[in-house]
Parts: C-alpha cells; sequence; structure tokens
C-alpha cells in the first residue's frame, strides 16, 4: 500500500515557491487541483500556509525534483519511508452478556 502524502497544502507551497515544477506536476504529486496550485502561486489560497520541503521530510529526493523539471511531462514518485510503522489493530465489538441484550440502549 502506497503512503499517503504528509501535508499536501504546505508541500505544494514549498514545490511552487523553491522548483521550476509545472502546475500539472505539482497537482498530480500533491492530489490537488492544478487551478488550486495556480491559486497557490498567485496568492490567493494557502495565503498563511508554511511551505514544508519534502526533501527534509524524505517524501521526494533532489535527484527527481531535477529530473522532473527536465521533463514538463514527468510524474514525481513518492519516495519509500525509511521507517515503516505498523497500522494500528483495531478493537471489535465488546462482549454484551444474554440477559443485557434486549435491552434497547445497551443493545447495541
Amino acid at each position: 500500500m502506497s503512503q499517503p502524502l504528509l501535508m499536501p497544502k504546505a508541500t505544494a507551497v514549498w514545490l511552487v515557491d523553491n522548483t521550476a515544477l509545472s502546475f500539472e506536476q505539482i497537482a498530480a504529486f500533491c492530489t490537488l487541483h492544478p487551478l488550486e496550485v495556480q491559486g497557490i502561486a498567485d496568492g490567493d489560497v494557502a495565503g498563511g500556509i508554511m511551505g514544508a520541503s519534502p526533501i527534509q521530510n524524505g517524501q521526494l529526493t533532489k535527484e527527481e525534483i531535477e529530473k522532473a523539471e527536465a521533463d514538463p511531462t514527468y510524474r514525481l514518485k513518492l519516495s519509500e519511508p525509511k521507517v515503516h510503522v505498523p497500522a494500528s489493530k483495531r478493537k471489535g465489538p465488546r462482549y454484551t452478556p444474554i440477559s443485557r441484550r434486549n435491552e434497547r440502549p445497551n443493545a447495541i
């Protein structure tokens, strides 16, 4: 299962400010609409959001960004995480005693 991008709007703000990627490339990587990325570049959207570097977060590499800047049709790929966090186990429904199963408020 692929990991989702952390803070997509903050990542988009950083990519708009610090790279020469196209709006479509940034939108595809951050799962945003290209017009929303254009609004970020214009300053209309995400005005108070600080940019988060995907390089420092370990989500992208500098080589990946340089490759995407050279080829406008290239789509950025999320890097593999260095640490895999196991999914938390969900607890199932609790046992309801037979004597309380027909009591409506507690039956559910």
